[in-house]
C-alpha cells in the first residue's frame, strides 16, 4: 500500500471504488471499500476522479485528465504509462506492451507490473489481452474485465 493523504469510496456502476490522493495527484483506485493511508475523506481531487469516471461509466469520457500519482518501481511505471497510450475501445497483448518498454521477451514481467497497477480503469490495464485474445486475469477479476471492455464497444463474446 503505498502512502496517500485521504481517499474516499465512491459508488459506480459496477460497483464501489475507493479512491485516493496525495499530494502530487491520485495515488491509488481501488475495487471496493479498501481503506488506505489517510483519512478516509473527499478532497476536490478524489471528487474530480470519481466525477470523471461516472463519466466514463456513462459512455460520456474517453479520456482522463486528472493528475496522476503512482508509486512503484522504475519498470512499473514505465510500463503503466505504456498502458495509457492503448485507445480507448483497442486492446494490445502483454507482448505488445514488452515490446513498447523495451523489454520484447519481458512479457511475463509486463503481466506482474500490470497486476500491480494501482490506478485501474483510468491507467487502462483491462485493455490488455493474452496473445491468444482471452481476457486472462484482472485485479478487479475478470467479470468487471469483460464488464469494462464491453463499455468500450470491445467485441468480447470470443474471449474468455
Amino acid at each position: 500500500m503505498q502512502r496517500c493523504t485521504n481517499y474516499f469510496v465512491y459508488a459506480m456502476p459496477m460497483g464501489r471504488l475507493s479512491i485516493a490522493a496525495d499530494e502530487a495527484g491520485i495515488c491509488a483506485i481501488a475495487f471496493g471499500d479498501v481503506a488506505h493511508d489517510g483519512p478516509r475523506r473527499p478532497s476536490a481531487l478524489t471528487n474530480k476522479a470519481a466525477t470523471q469516471l461516472q463519466e466514463y461509466f456513462a459512455g460520456k469520457r474517453r479520456f482522463f485528465d486528472i493528475p496522476l500519482s503512482p508509486h512503484g518501481t522504475e519498470f512499473q511505471l514505465k510500463v503503466w504509462k505504456a498502458l495509457e497510450t492503448i485507445p480507448y475501445g483497442q486492446t494490445r497483448t502483454y507482448a505488445e506492451i514488452a515490446e513498447m518498454v523495451g523489454s520484447p521477451k519481458g512479457f511475463r514481467a509486463v503481466g506482474l507490473a500490470n497486476n500491480k497497477n494501482p490506478l485501474p480503469i483510468v491507467v487502462p490495464c483491462h485493455r490488455v489481452i493474452g496473445a491468444d485474445g482471452k481476457l486472462v486475469g484482472y485485479a478487479g477479476g475478470v467479470k468487471i474485465k469483460k464488464y469494462l471492455l464491453d463499455l468500450e464497444g470491445i467485441d468480447t463474446s470470443k474471449m474468455k
